[in-house]
């Protein structure tokens, strides 16, 4: 069974990233997966996430979250990468919110059903404002980590 701590650590963290936009966001954080040596491909990654964006109009949800997300042959292992954006990010969600909490799932080709458990896990535990104020609130890498360990049982 993987667990959350296999999945993300804090250099797969960013508390303030630059993204303006919704694609931008997506590479900044696939970047991070990249440095850590769990994506061999950034433009192949993206391009696969971005078509799903595509496809489903968006993985912005309520309340400020956006999990984007993908099964790619350049995914080394799965992985959950998050940023925080000051400004927020358009993803598309229904209720026209920005997104400001953005979780990236990376997950290789012909892996099995856990990026669909990493995202459903994800937002049943967001549905939460405890969680997502303590997203919000956490000064560091670090400290967002501890919060999604603590929070995100797979």
């Amino acid at each position: 069974m993987t667990t959350i701590e296999e999945l993300t650590s804090p250099s797969l963290v960013s508390v303030s990233l630059g993204a303006t936009d919704r694609r931008a966001a997506i590479e900044e954080l696939a970047r991070l997966l990249e440095i850590d040596g769990r994506v061999s491909d950034v433009p192949a990654y993206v391009e696969a996430v971005w078509a799903r964006e595509q496809e489903t109009g968006g993985t912005g949800m309520e309340s400020g979250i956006a999990i984007p997300h993908a099964k790619s042959p350049a995914v080394v292992r799965p992985s959950v990468a998050f940023g925080r954006s000051e400004g927020g990010v358009d993803f598309g969600a229904e209720d026209g919110s920005s997104a400001d909490l953005i979780f990236l799932i990376a997950a290789p080709e012909g892996a099995d059903d856990l990026h669909v458990r990493v995202l459903s896990r994800l937002a049943r535990r967001l549905i939460h404002e405890e969680f997502r104020t303590a997203l919000r609130e956490a000064g560091s890498p670090e400290a967002v980590y501890d919060v999604i360990r603590r929070e995100v049982q797979l």
